[in-house]
């Protein structure tokens, strides 16, 4: 194809000046793929930390302080959703409790539950920092927080005052880091059985319900499908109180996407600016093709294909820039991983394309118009 070989032939006769635009193209690209991989990242490992081990959807009796009764209907409800994490259904039994060891007191909230579902949304097993991975009947697991304040260690035993005034006595089998400084000093989690006793529920009934989904943001969506079908249950979802965490996530995404417009704009300038100075430059060289027989069509083409040449060389380089750059977190140590995602890469190389074609439509209709005879009559 003619058009692709004068293209060609007027990118090498200006080697340095295509060398400058496909780095250009290349930063812009590197640049793009490296923010919109860091901030679905940085916000992947903030929901994470946040609701990556606490429920998504929360049900629970329509009347405070009532059980809720776990039939087959409302099993059924929740375990034939797709949308449920797999195994991630844990009904759970609530209530408090008075520690005192003569000197200072804590109350501590006790979530009772049996130890293999509680894991499921609570990553139990990985937040042990002593102990271990037991929880009977007559067993508790309590907060670092707690653990250093009163100098309880696994192995010993604690004495708890329960709502009924009934004092109990339980082994501490580990310290759990919550992650949270409250929860390092409040929450406990205790065997089914004895917060049963003390709420006096029978064995289907329970305190909540809590459920984690496969996609977090669909708790909305599963919280108000459940109401319809369940009817008289209250169902909470983690979004409805995370107002000021939503908010960061959609300004930190908000923020992204304007980091890469600017970038690709910047891009885009360039490329158009270094076309158009190109097509003055060989308006002499357009012209003859013109007299010699070219189609208008064909000559700006011409530039299309000198935009499509520095776009494909240029996203090629950028995204192995980009790959270079996000390997460098995997190396230098940080608080979190930057994942290579690659649908950021399509997206990226798209993007890198179109805004290399954009930028030469005006070369292309400056030389489609271009009349041969003024040119020749020029000189």
């Amino acid at each position: 194809m003619l058009s692709l070989r004068v293209a060609t032939r007027f990118l090498r006769t200006s080697p340095v000046q295509s060398l400058l635009i496909i780095t250009g193209i290349a930063v812009g690209i590197a640049v793009q793929i490296f923010v919109s991989s860091l901030i679905t990242s940085l916000q992947a490992n903030l929901l994470a930390s946040v609701v990556g081990t606490s429920p998504h959807v929360t049900m629970s009796a329509e009347e405070d302080g009532e059980p809720l009764r776990l039939t087959e209907s409302v099993y059924a409800v929740i375990n034939d959703d797709e949308r449920v994490e797999d195994g991630a259904v844990v009904p759970v039994r609530l209530s408090a409790g008075l520690y005192t060891d003569g000197e200072g007191s804590a109350p501590l909230n006790l979530k009772g539950g049996t130890l293999e579902e509680l894991d499921t949304i609570y990553d139990i097993e990985s937040r042990i920092i002593k102990g271990e991975w037991v929880l009977g009947p007559d067993d508790i697991m309590v907060g670092t927080g707690f653990a250093e304040e009163y100098s309880v260690e696994p192995g010993e035993d604690i004495v708890l005052i329960l709502p009924d005034n009934k004092e109990v006595r339980l082994t501490v089998t580990a310290t759990l880091d919550f992650g949270q400084g409250t929860a390092n000093e409040r929450q406990t989690f205790v065997g089914s059985e004895l917060t049963r006793s003390v709420l006096g529920h029978s064995a289907d009934e329970y305190s909540a319900v809590e459920v984690q989904l496969v996609e977090p943001f669909d708790s909305i969506e599963v919280a108000a499908d459940w109401s319809d079908q369940l009817g008289a249950v209250t169902i909470d979802e983690w979004q409805a109180n995370s107002g000021d965490l939503l908010e960061g996530l959609q300004a930190q995404g908000s923020s992204s996407l304007m980091i890469q417009v600017f970038v690709m704009i910047a891009v885009a300038l360039g490329i158009a600016a270094t076309l158009a100075i190109s097509a003055v430059q060989k308006t002499r060289q357009i012209g003859i093709l013109k007299a010699l027989g070219m189609k208008d069509r064909d000559t700006g083409l011409v530039f299309l294909w000198e935009g499509a040449i520095l776009g494909v060389l240029g996203t090629a380089l950028g995204i192995g820039f980009g790959v270079g750059l996000i390997s460098l977190f995997y190396v230098i140590p940080v608080p979190f991983m930057i994942d290579i995602l690659p649908d950021k890469f399509i997206i990226s190389g798209a993007v890198g394309m179109s805004v290399a074609l954009l930028s030469a439509i005006l070369p292309y209709r400056k030389t489609a118009a271009l009349d041969p005879i003024e040119v020749i009559n020029g000189g």
